[in-house]
């Protein structure tokens, strides 16, 4: 049998524009060790953590005339060199250096006639650290057949393996191909239907699709979907160009602020992630002031939050781990700590609903080990699956470990997502905590966020607003 791609991830294939690639991306910064570690030690490293993960020498192929969703296929030619390249910073290796190289490098689709991913070792840091890019496409990572591979790279031991197949199988023949398909259509003649003339033709089809393949919704997803997302300046069309925006901040200052919350009804359900949420609403709020825009007191934008539906345990991460959560932040209001107060009931009566079902819905976690990276492309996804319509903005938020990584010896300093943006959707912003430290990557369109450094340094600006806020008088 043909290993055939799921509806959901053909249909990330069929979605994809050339202003549009579909992939999704992490930067890493590391301190390498006093003997050093360089390019051909790392290409070691990453061919030693694909081994026993065959779709990471796939790459797909089309069924004839489109008859059926495309198959994974082992590359005859596999050459991981051109995979994982080479690449270095001018001097002095300033972080701005770093942000254009990861705008420049993900803004370039994949090349969909080998393997779906790409590694990039960058040299020439300052201090003598070192960066690697990922990125990989969402056809491919699914947190079954495949994990991203950040997350191989820091903790391979948390990732079952597969097959642990190295030597490439022989392609099926066209016509093999075709018979399956043919077979296929008559087992089940609906599905032949939604593949000719090019399957899926966009995201309203592709949101249908995911409805019972990326993770349940939340109840309040109806509502929602009655009312669209309000007009936001987040909305334009977008360029092939990207603008990337790295901004470190200290996780203790998250805590602080949710440590003065007053103690009373619903304050203990304040969680860290409501923290962040009202960070992002200062800062937006910040940056449409900074750029004339009317901020009246009914301003709000709608963000959509991936959350996890699974308690921790297990090995395996899945599109099913995943539903959303659709929050309507309070731009227009003044008071730091009452956005934040506002936004945590938010988020409560919409976990609580989904609780109500039979989802165990809490904030994104991470699952064995160093998730975040394959959780953020499973965030990614189920936005990507979603109407356009009923949010302006993707924000994944994913907890990692609180204490250093390594590998081979170099300790991992940073670590940033690098978010997808969807038609229509000029930024996506994804976080991830590690090692005491919360790490926003800032991914937005390079014409229409050209003060996307500004929004950088609102985030910094609303997380002090908040932590110098008046205390509240009760939640």
């Amino acid at each position: 049998m043909v290993n055939r791609l799921g509806a959901l991830d053909a249909a990330f294939l069929y979605v994809e524009e050339p202003t549009l690639p579909m992939h999704v991306g992490s930067v890493m910064v590391f301190e390498p060790p006093a003997d050093g570690f360089d390019y051909d030690r790392f290409v070691d490293v990453v061919g030693d953590r694909i081994a026993g993960h065959g779709r990471y020498r796939q790459r797909i192929r089309q069924v004839p005339a489109r008859l059926d969703d495309p198959v994974w296929v082992d590359d005859q030619h596999f050459d991981l060199t051109y995979h994982v390249r080479r690449s270095a910073l001018p001097s002095p290796g300033a972080r701005e250096d770093l942000e254009e190289f990861v705008a420049r490098i993900m803004a370039r689709p994949l090349d969909r006639d080998r393997p779906l991913w790409e590694a990039y070792f960058v040299e020439g840091l300052a201090g003598g650290r070192f960066a690697v890019v990922t990125k990989a496409h969402q056809a491919m990572v699914d947190g079954i057949h495949a994990v991203d591979l950040a997350h191989l790279l820091v903790d391979p031991d948390a990732v079952p393996v597969d097959d642990g197949t190295t030597s490439a199988r022989s392609q099926p023949s066209d016509l093999r191909l075709v018979t399956d398909a043919l077979l296929g259509s008559l087992l089940n003649p609906a599905r032949v239907i939604s593949t000719i003339g090019g399957g899926l033709r966009d995201l309203q089809e592709t949101g249908r699709k995911v409805t019972g393949t990326a993770g349940r919704v939340v109840s309040t997803l109806a509502k929602v979907g009655a009312r669209p997302a309000p007009d936001s300046p987040l909305n334009m069309p977008v360029g092939a160009a990207r603008r990337y925006v790295m901004v470190d901040t200290d996780l203790e200052d998250y805590r602080r602020i949710r440590g003065r919350l007053p103690r009373g009804r619903y304050a203990e359900d304040v969680r860290i992630n409501d923290v962040i949420l009202a960070t992002v609403t200062g800062a937006l709020r910040t940056w449409m002031q900074t750029r004339g825009l009317p901020v009246t007191s009914t301003s709000t934008m709608r963000v959509m939050v991936p959350i996890s539906i699974v308690d921790g345990s297990g090995d395996h991460l899945t599109d099913g781990a995943m539903t959303a959560c659709f929050i309507d932040l309070p731009i227009g209001e003044n008071t730091p700590s009452m956005r934040l107060h506002q936004i945590a009931f938010a988020m409560r009566q919409q976990i609580e609903s989904a609780s109500a079902e039979g989802v165990g819905a809490t904030s994104l976690t991470s699952i064995g080990g160093f998730a975040p990276p394959t959780l953020h492309s499973l965030g990614a996804r189920l936005g990507s699956a979603m109407s356009r319509r009923l949010f302006n903005l993707v924000i994944t938020n994913v907890p990692g470990p609180q204490q250093a990584l390594h590998v081979e010896g170099c300790r991992l300093i940073e670590t940033y997502p690098v978010m997808p943006l969807g038609r229509g959707q000029g930024l996506a912003i994804g976080l991830t905590s590690y090692d005491g430290r919360v790490y926003y990557g800032l991914n937005g369109d390079r014409d229409s966020m050209a003060d996307l450094d500004l929004l950088g340094q609102a985030i910094k600006d609303s997380l002090a607003e908040l932590k110098t806020a008046p205390r509240s008088r009760g939640a």
